[in-house]
């Protein structure tokens, strides 16, 4: 159990504390001293009960200098080695702290990849073994300064190292230094980073299409919501950009510089689910880190955190959520310690959760919560009128992925594109170009290079029957709609009111197709 003592900062209050568990046969495994003025002091005390701690805790808030006793889930140094562990597991770059004799002293789970052994196995490990064509620690000592840019050769992979020099606190000088943090960039990678630098891949609102009127009023929209904090419900289909938009959001928010988080609740176990969302305690369960686990939510503390399809949300996470939307509170798995934390909430779904309310898969209450501000992205098919300048962006993009010439989009194509149902939307689209230019050995990408699936016609369009004029084509439009409303207005004035067109109409259609009576 880890306790947390909120004191006076005197000479002795820590042997007065410690006395009370000794009187217990209790160990003191580890203690730290927190607090601005050091008016705080943690200790981890591996075999106190509950029931002990019931029993001590007025004794030991009687202590002079003593104001408060509370229970934690972490140290504060095991909270910075959590923050630190998940900060260096989500670069993608290897990165490596050495010392001045050059061994390793921590590093991420790409330099461990590169290195050809396990995290746990790196602490330690010679660098110079691996770089004998250079002294980095001489390097350090020579420069004391940030080094960028050093061309080195790393297990026959050529890199492009970032130097940054460690030094105590105590100390300016030479002797100062401590080692420095080395991070790696790919050789091969640093063309395609200069053009994303270059071309900067347009950040927020301006990475998302407006060519289509229906596109331009929803960002307008957006961006009068993003300042908002309120919380935040985005509908959409599958492959729409509901993330590109809920990150367009925080990007313009106040919120914009602080972190962004996304979880996918659709797929995940619940124990999973709410594991990566609120963290769980030292211990929590079997196999559990014995340090716990930061959540997503402590991660994005002071940002945006968006969950995705989160009408696929157990019901026991239902509760928590809604939980924290009302009080910005939540425990972890596995702890009786509540946690308060500043993050707005962004959702986004496909399903319809008015009904899922109705069905009783989703709680009405929490959906209220979420439902504050609502956007609702449209499909790509009834954004067809700026489907050409998408096209022509996302073939730029392919080329230079490929790294070939950027061919034209014949029309034949265009009309190809045009015409299509697109069940993906622009997910969809933006693969079927990428492949398209991966295929196209012209100048121009012509409808063979297409390859779009006709599985799930357009819903209008399914089961009916394309041949003939048009007028054949929209007289079958016509019998089928009328077939499908008639038993709900088995008449023709009731039919005629709700179709809005006259009764005589209706009744000369109805006779035409034999649909039901004509009445007059």
């Amino acid at each position: 159990m880890r306790l947390r003592f909120h004191c006076q900062n005197r000479i002795g209050i820590l042997r007065d504390i410690v006395s009370h568990f000794v009187d217990y046969g209790l160990n003191v495994a580890r203690g730290e001293v927190g607090g601005e003025h050091g008016n705080a002091i943690y200790l981890h005390i591996p075999n106190l009960l509950n029931a002990q701690l019931a029993t001590l805790k007025p004794v030991l808030e009687s202590i002079p200098g003593v104001f408060g006793v509370r229970r934690v889930s972490l140290m504060p140094s095991e909270r910075r080695h959590l923050e630190l562990d998940a900060l260096l597991s989500s670069l993608s770059d290897p990165v490596m702290s050495i010392d001045m004799e050059g061994h390793i002293v921590a590093a991420n789970r790409a330099a461990g990849q590169l290195l050809g052994v396990r995290i746990d196995e790196v602490p330690g490990l010679s660098l110079n073994r691996y770089l004998p064509d250079v002294d980095l620690p001489a390097l350090v000592r020579r420069n004391n300064a940030r080094v960028n840019g050093l061309r080195i050769k790393l297990r026959y992979a050529t890199f492009l190292a970032d130097i940054a020099p460690l030094h105590r606190e105590h100390h300016d000088d030479v002797a100062s230094l401590a080692g420095a943090v080395v991070t790696l960039h790919s050789a091969d990678r640093i063309g395609e980073r200069i053009y994303q630098v270059q071309r900067q891949e347009l950040r927020g609102f301006d990475a998302l299409f407006q060519a289509s009127p229906r596109l331009a009023a929803l960002i307008r929209e957006a961006r009068r919501m993003a300042p908002l904090d309120a919380p935040l419900l985005i509908h959409g289909e599958t492959g729409t950009g509901k993330e590109l938009l809920a990150r367009a959001c925080h990007l313009a928010s106040a919120r914009g510089q602080s972190p962004f988080m996304a979880l996918n609740c659709a797929g995940l176990p619940e124990s999973m689910a709410e594991t990566e969302l609120f963290g769980y305690a030292p211990g929590a369960f079997e196999g559990a880190r014995p340090e716990g686990k930061l959540g997503l939510l402590e991660m994005t503390a002071g940002g945006t955190i968006f969950l995705d399809e989160v009408g696929e949300m157990s019901p026991r996470l239902q509760v928590k959520l809604l939980r924290f939307l009302q009080d910005g509170g939540f425990r972890r798995v596995g702890s009786d310690e509540e946690t308060y934390l500043d993050v707005r909430v962004i959702c986004a779904t496909q399903q319809d959760l008015p009904k899922l309310c109705a069905e009783g898969h989703f709680r009405q209450d929490l959906y209220h919560r979420l439902n504050v501000l609502s956007l609702t992205v449209p499909p790509l098919r009834d954004c067809l009128d700026g489907i050409e300048a998408m096209a022509l962006h996302f073939i730029d993009r392919a080329a230079r992925q490929i790294g070939c010439r950027m061919p034209s989009l014949s029309p034949t194509a265009l009309a190809r594109l045009s015409t299509y149902h697109w069940p993906g939307n622009v997910r969809q689209l933006e693969n079927v170009l990428f492949q398209a230019v991966s295929l196209c050995e012209g100048d121009a990408i012509e409808p063979a290079h297409l390859r779009l699936p006709d599985v799930g016609q357009a819903p209008g369009l399914s089961g009916i029957d394309l041949d003939g004029s048009l007028a054949d084509i929209m007289g079958d439009v016509e019998r089928r709609i009328l077939a499908s409303l008639y038993p709900q207005y088995p008449s023709s004035r009731q039919l005629a009111k709700r179709l809005g067109v006259s009764h005589t109409t209706i009744a000369n259609k109805l006779r035409s197709y034999g649909i039901g009576a004509a009445d007059a």
